[in-house]
Protein backbone atom coordinates (compact mmCIF):
# COMPACT_ATOMS: atom_id res chain seq x y z
CA UNK A 1 0.00 0.00 0.00
CA UNK A 2 2.90 2.51 1.26
CA UNK A 3 4.51 1.60 -2.50
CA UNK A 4 1.15 2.56 -4.23
CA UNK A 5 0.95 6.07 -2.34
CA UNK A 6 4.25 6.69 -3.33
CA UNK A 7 3.79 5.68 -7.12
CA UNK A 8 0.82 7.84 -7.11
CA UNK A 9 2.68 10.71 -5.17
CA UNK A 10 5.28 10.41 -7.84
CA UNK A 11 3.63 10.72 -10.53
CA UNK A 12 1.44 13.53 -9.30
CA UNK A 13 4.62 15.81 -8.73
CA UNK A 14 5.91 14.98 -12.04
CA UNK A 15 3.05 16.06 -13.79
CA UNK A 16 2.08 19.38 -11.73
CA UNK A 17 4.26 21.39 -13.65
CA UNK A 18 3.36 23.08 -16.43
CA UNK A 19 4.54 26.19 -18.11
CA UNK A 20 1.83 29.31 -17.90
CA UNK A 21 0.26 29.75 -21.39
CA UNK A 22 -0.86 33.41 -22.80
CA UNK A 23 -2.60 34.60 -25.11
CA UNK A 24 -2.71 36.74 -28.18
CA UNK A 25 -5.53 37.90 -30.57
CA UNK A 26 -5.18 39.32 -33.63
CA UNK A 27 -5.25 39.13 -37.70
CA UNK A 28 -2.56 36.81 -39.57
CA UNK A 29 -0.15 38.96 -41.31
CA UNK A 30 2.51 36.27 -42.13
CA UNK A 31 2.80 32.47 -42.02
CA UNK A 32 5.56 30.29 -42.48
CA UNK A 33 6.63 26.55 -41.75
CA UNK A 34 8.63 27.93 -38.69
CA UNK A 35 6.31 31.40 -37.65
CA UNK A 36 2.96 33.16 -37.57
CA UNK A 37 2.81 37.18 -37.26
CA UNK A 38 -0.37 38.80 -36.12
CA UNK A 39 -0.68 42.04 -35.55
CA UNK A 40 -1.83 43.44 -31.97
CA UNK A 41 -3.05 46.74 -31.85
CA UNK A 42 -0.20 48.80 -34.05
CA UNK A 43 2.66 45.84 -32.77
CA UNK A 44 3.29 42.68 -35.05
CA UNK A 45 4.16 40.07 -33.03
CA UNK A 46 5.83 37.32 -34.36
CA UNK A 47 5.85 33.70 -32.64
CA UNK A 48 7.50 30.32 -33.97
CA UNK A 49 5.78 27.79 -35.14
CA UNK A 50 6.97 24.04 -34.87
CA UNK A 51 5.65 21.20 -36.30
CA UNK A 52 3.85 20.68 -32.32
CA UNK A 53 2.40 23.85 -32.82
CA UNK A 54 -1.96 22.14 -33.75
CA UNK A 55 -3.21 24.43 -35.87
CA UNK A 56 -7.40 24.12 -36.21
CA UNK A 57 -8.94 25.55 -39.48
CA UNK A 58 -7.25 27.02 -42.66
CA UNK A 59 -4.44 29.40 -41.65
CA UNK A 60 -3.41 32.38 -44.16
CA UNK A 61 -3.14 35.82 -43.69
CA UNK A 62 -6.13 37.99 -43.24
CA UNK A 63 -7.68 35.36 -40.71
CA UNK A 64 -8.33 36.68 -36.84
CA UNK A 65 -6.74 33.90 -34.81
CA UNK A 66 -6.48 33.51 -31.06
CA UNK A 67 -2.64 32.14 -30.53
CA UNK A 68 -1.96 30.30 -26.81
CA UNK A 69 1.74 30.41 -25.95
CA UNK A 70 4.62 29.96 -23.59
CA UNK A 71 7.71 31.58 -22.76
CA UNK A 72 10.86 30.01 -22.03
CA UNK A 73 14.31 31.06 -21.56
CA UNK A 74 17.17 30.23 -24.21
CA UNK A 75 19.50 31.80 -21.70
CA UNK A 76 20.65 34.08 -19.30
CA UNK A 77 23.49 36.17 -18.60
CA UNK A 78 24.46 37.47 -15.24
CA UNK A 79 25.38 41.40 -15.56
CA UNK A 80 27.54 42.97 -13.06
CA UNK A 81 25.23 45.34 -10.91
CA UNK A 82 26.38 48.49 -8.27
CA UNK A 83 26.67 45.60 -5.65
CA UNK A 84 28.65 43.46 -6.76
CA UNK A 85 32.32 43.23 -5.80
CA UNK A 86 35.09 42.72 -8.94
CA UNK A 87 37.44 39.66 -8.61
CA UNK A 88 40.84 40.35 -8.90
Amino acid sequence: MKALLLIAALLGASFSYAAKTYQVTGPVLEVSDTKIVIEKGHDKWEIDRTADTKVMGDLKVGEKVTIEYTMAAKSVELKESKGMKKKK
